[in-house]
């Protein structure tokens, strides 16, 4: 049996954290979607990299497919907010799935980018993991021209054509330090490389990661609440690593340790932009059960007002 701590100690919450208004609207998507055609509604991968997300929609009548091959002909879709590749769109039709699209709109830029590129010629390098979804989504809008690269190293073994015909794209939930290295190691081997015009991180992550930067300066230990398969919440802890703090990625409460706590005077506390508001409180709750909480403050480095519109069919539902 745990014995609780006697130490009072500090909890710091960043701001912004959790919820960014891309997931925020896919899953309100989502929701609206059940009060509109009932259940079974099928989502193409998870609408979010959130366990207690998905498990709430899936108990509401949700299906998460990772094929649209899987889902019934004329049935319900709606794509994650990750976004799908245009042969998954094609396989819809194919199926005569009523589609309803909640790729977050940052994302949907990202693809926009990597058309444009590709119509004029150009070799895309597209910054970011191989295996994530977000990234074979893009990849699919120009398959035979799109090279992924996830480090400094690989920009060094990457051969193109022609030097004056490259391009570069990103994962929106990237590094901002480690996307800034390899951009600036394609720009040395690629000095006419085209780039967009506006850095493809969202906002979100950028800020984010800023607040956990800020965040590791005022406290001993940070837990980042996040999933293992969020890319974001990933990133998240590795800035916070990165700062010499100790750092750890927690899901929920019960992964809780009262040896974390020896020593400790103040615990910052983030999450990734999948991560619901009430997983981040019990956590806090969590602790208190552990140790007593002395002061609850909140360090915020910026107010985001940012929303994304509805697709249409649902504004008025």
């Amino acid at each position: 049996m745990v014995t609780k701590s006697s130490k009072k100690i500090n909890l710091v919450l960043a701001s912004p954290r959790g919820f960014c208004a891309g997931v925020d609207r896919a899953i309100t998507i989502v929701e609206k979607a059940l009060e509109m055609y009932g259940s079974p509604i099928y989502v193409q991968h998870e609408i979010v990299h959130n366990k207690h997300v998905v498990k709430r929609l899936q108990n509401n009548g949700v299906i998460f497919v990772e094929n649209v091959d899987q889902i019934p002909k004329g049935s319900n879709v709606i794509y994650s907010a990750h976004g799908v590749s245009p042969e998954v769109r094609k396989k819809s039709k194919k199926l005569n799935l009523k589609v309803l699209d909640a790729t977050c709109p940052l994302v949907t830029k990202v693809h926009g980018e990597a058309k444009r590129y590709s119509k004029i010629g150009d070799v895309i390098i597209l910054i970011g993991h191989r295996n994530h979804v977000e990234v074979q989504g893009t990849v699919g809008e120009a398959p035979d021209r799109i090279i992924v690269v996830g480090s400094v190293e690989e920009v060094g073994d990457l051969q193109v054509p022609d030097d004056s015909k490259v391009a570069y794209i990103t994962q929106t939930t990237l590094s901002l330090d480690d996307t800034a290295e390899i951009i600036k190691a394609l720009k040395k081997k690629y000095p006419k490389i085209k780039g967009p015009p506006k850095a493809d991180i969202c906002y979100a992550t950028q800020n984010r990661q800023n607040a956990v930067k800020a965040l590791s300066k005022i406290v001993e230990l940070v837990l980042v609440v996040g999933a293992q398969n969020s890319s974001n919440s990933l990133r998240l802890l590795e800035v916070a690593k990165a700062t010499g703090v100790n750092a750890r990625r927690i899901e929920s409460a019960t992964e809780l340790n009262v040896e974390w706590l020896e020593g400790i005077e103040n615990i910052g506390i983030t999450a990734g932009a999948s991560a619901p508001e009430n997983i981040i409180q019990g956590i806090v709750q969590g602790i208190n059960r552990l140790t007593p909480i002395k002061r609850i403050s909140t360090l915020e480095i910026v107010k985001e007002d940012v929303t994304f519109a509805l697709p249409s069919v649902l504004r008025n539902s």
